[in-house]
């Protein structure tokens, strides 16, 4: 096995559980960090005022979801691209001819 071939599978691995740890060892209910501040605030200083309002409130938990990983999508995207350029001008300033992948079908 290929050193790369095993660096990817580590780092697989690795984003597995970082996913799955989580989900199984945490008890409780999965809050956002926003309403864990905003009752901080509310404790501290009754009388507080926000001095804005979101742009736009979505009309639903699934909505609002949604839009959060479309938000992550957009942004693996443009960091695989960001890598894959890097990787591609590393390679070629190596001297090293980039070949596409052999079809194994």
């Amino acid at each position: 096995m290929k050193r790369s071939t095993l660096v990817n599978w580590l780092l697989v691995l690795a984003v597995v559980a970082l996913a799955a740890i989580p989900v199984l060892f945490v008890q409780g209910e999965f809050g956002g960090a926003d309403g864990v501040a905003q009752e901080a605030i509310t404790e501290s200083h009754p009388d507080y005022r926000p001095w804005f309002t979101a742009i736009y409130e979505p009309p639903s938990e699934e909505i609002a979801s949604g839009l959060f990983a479309l938000q992550a999508a957009i942004g693996a995207g443009v960091l695989g691209y960001y890598f894959g350029v890097a990787r591609t001008k590393r390679r070629l300033g190596r001297g090293t001819t980039v070949q596409p992948p052999e079809d194994t079908a």
